[in-house]
C-alpha cells in the first residue's frame, strides 16, 4: 500500500476553517472526477496497453533503447529506470540474456552528455524512441536529427531502429512517421506532457525493463478508488492538495519532497515538474492576474539533514516538508561489530542500515515539528510497478485539486512558451527575422549578444 500520514499539516488551522476548505475541495473533486481528464481517462485503457504489447516481440530484437524526450517525456522514464531497476542496471550483464533493454534517456542538449551515451551504445542494436506530444519540441528535434545522422553514418536503415511517440495525427513526428513508413505510438491529444507517464511514453520504457505495463495501470485504478472518497480524511489526494492550499495561503510557498530512499529521488524530480509547471499561473481561469504558486525543492535524506535541514528548521516558515518512505528495501546491509573497544558507536553495530535511514527520517521529522513546521509523510511498504502507478496518480490528482481551489488552469503552460520563441528566433527560424532584431537589441544592453548567434 501507499499510505499518507498528515502528521501535523492540519494542526495549524481550526477545526471548522479545515472543514469548511475541505467541502470545497470536496466539491472540486467532484468536478474533475466528473470531468474525467486524459490522464485519468487513459487509466487501464486496453487499446493503450495492446499498442504498447504489441511491439514487444521487436523490443527484444535490441539490447538497448535510449529514449529521446524532455520534461514529461523524459522524467517519468527515468522515474521508472531509477526507482524499479538497480542503478546499475545499464551494466548488468543478466539483461541481455533475459531479453531486457539498456535504458538511456536524452533529455538535455548539452553536447558532453549526448555524446557520452552515444559513445557507449552499439548503434546497430540500440532502439530510439522519440517522444514529443507536439512532435515540434526543439530539443528532442535537435536530438532526433543527430541520431538519425548517425545510424545513416554507419549505414543503418532508420525504419529499423526508430520508434516515435507523439499526437495521434499532427506534428513533424507524425508526419515523418507516415511518409517514411516509422513505427509510432500515440500520446492521447488530452494528456499533457507531465501527465503522460501512464500512457505509450512511460509504458515501452516499462516493457523494455521487463516490467508489466498493466500493473501500472493497476496501481493507479486502486489509487483513483481511494481518492474518490467523498470524505477527506480518507482521500491522501484532498489531503496533499488541502494541506499545501491552506499553507500556502499563509505564506508557505515553498513545497520540499524529502525523499528517504536514493530510489524514490527521480520521483521528486517528476514531482517537481508536474507541481511547478502545472500550479505555477500568472492568470486565473477569469482572466484575473493573481500570479499563485509553490515552488518545488528537492531533498535527499540523509544527505540533506547536513545541508538544507537547518534552513528548514530555523529558517523562514515559508515551506510544506513531505517526507517519502521506502518500509522494505530490496537489498540490505547490516552494519558489523567492528571497533569493540570504543563504546561511542556502539549504538549502531547489528543495526541494518535502512533502520539507520529510517531512524534518522524520523528524527528530522519530528525535529520539524518541534520547530512548528506543516509536515507530511508518504510511506511506500514496498518499491514496485503498483506503487509507482499509485504514486503517479495520486500526485496527479492532488495536482488537478490544487489547481482547482487556486481557480487556475493546472493543464496548460504559457509561461514556457515565450522562452522556446526566443530561442528558434535566435537559431534561424524562418519568418522571424523582425524577432530576432528586437531580441538582438535587448541582449545588447546587457552585453549578452555574441556574434555566433
Amino acid at each position: 500500500m501507499l499510505r499518507l500520514n498528515t502528521t501535523n499539516a492540519f494542526e495549524f488551522f481550526k477545526e471548522e476553517y479545515v472543514e469548511e476548505h475541505a467541502n470545497t475541495a470536496v466539491g472540486a473533486l467532484i468536478h474533475i472526477l466528473e470531468e474525467k481528464p486524459g490522464f485519468i481517462r487513459i487509466l487501464g485503457d486496453r487499446k493503450l496497453l495492446e499498442s504498447v504489447r504489441s511491439h514487444e516481440e521487436w523490443l527484444r530484437c535490441f539490447d538497448t533503447m535510449v529514449v529521446v524526450g524532455i520534461g514529461g517525456s523524459g522524467l517519468g522514464n527515468i522515474a521508472i529506470r531509477e526507482s524499479l531497476r538497480p542503478f546499475n542496471w545499464n551494466r548488468l550483464n543478466r539483461n541481455m540474456r533475459e531479453g531486457w533493454l539498456k535504458l538511456y534517456v536524452l533529455d538535455n542538449v548539452d553536447p558532453e552528455g549526448i555524446a557520452a551515451v552515444l559513445d557507449e551504445i552499439d548503434f546497430k542494436s540500440t532502439l530510439f524512441n522519440v517522444i514529443s506530444k507536439s512532435g515540434g519540441t526543439t530539443e528532442t528535434i535537435a536530438n532526433y536529427l543527430v541520431v538519425r545522422g548517425m545510424l545513416e553514418t554507419y549505414g543503418l536503415d532508420p525504419r529499423k531502429h526508430l520508434i516515435f511517440t507523439t499526437d495521434p495525427e499532427m506534428g513533424l513526428l507524425r508526419s515523418i512517421a507516415h511518409s517514411e513508413g516509422i513505427r509510432a505510438l500515440e500520446i492521447p491529444p488530452d494528456v499533457g506532457g507531465r501527465f503522460s507517464v501512464l500512457t505509450a511514453v512511460g509504458m515501452l520504457t516499462a516493457l523494455a525493463l521487463g516490467l508489466n505495463p498493466e500493473a501500472f495501470h493497476e496501481g493507479g485504478l486502486s489509487m483513483l478508488e481511494t481518492c474518490s472518497f467523498h470524505d477527506w480524511k480518507k482521500n491522501p489526494a484532498i489531503q496533499i492538495a488541502l494541506s499545501h492550499y491552506l499553507h500556502y495561503l499563509e505564506g508557505r510557498n515553498i513545497s520540499v519532497m524529502m525523499a528517504y530512499s536514493s530510489r524514490l529521488l527521480s520521483l521528486v524530480d517528476w514531482y517537481r515538474q508536474l507541481w511547478a509547471e502545472s500550479l505555477g499561473k500568472r492568470h486565473a481561469r477569469d482572466g484575473e492576474e493573481v500570479r499563485v504558486g509553490q515552488t518545488p525543492v528537492k531533498a535527499l535524506g540523509v544527505l540533506d539533514q547536513h545541508s538544507q535541514l537547518q534552513l528548514y528548521n530555523e529558517g523562514p516558515d515559508d515551506k510544506v516538508v513531505t517526507f517519502l518512505r521506502l518500509k522494505r528495501f530490496s537489498r540490505e546491509i547490516r552494519i558489523p561489530h567492528v571497533h569493540e573497544e570504543i563504546e561511542s558507536i556502539d549504538y549502531l553495530k547489528s543495526h541494518k542500515l535502512s533502520t539507520l535511514l529510517n531512524t534518522e527520517l524520523l528524527g528530522t521529522l519530528v525535529s520539524l515539528v518541534e520547530n512548528h513546521r506543516p509536515v507530511l509523510l508518504l510511506d511506500f511498504d514496498e518499491l514496485d510497478e503498483r506503487h509507482l502507478g499509485m504514486f503517479f496518480v495520486l500526485y496527479e490528482l492532488a495536482t488537478a485539486l490544487t489547481g482547482e481551489l487556486l481557480n487556475i488552469n493546472a493543464y496548460d503552460q504559457p509561461g514556457v512558451e515565450r522562452g522556446k520563441q526566443v530561442t528558434k528566433a535566435l537559431m534561424g527560424k524562418d519568418r522571424m527575422e523582425e524577432e530576432r532584431k528586437r531580441i538582438k537589441s535587448k541582449l545588447e544592453k546587457y552585453g549578452l549578444w555574441e556574434d555566433t548567434l
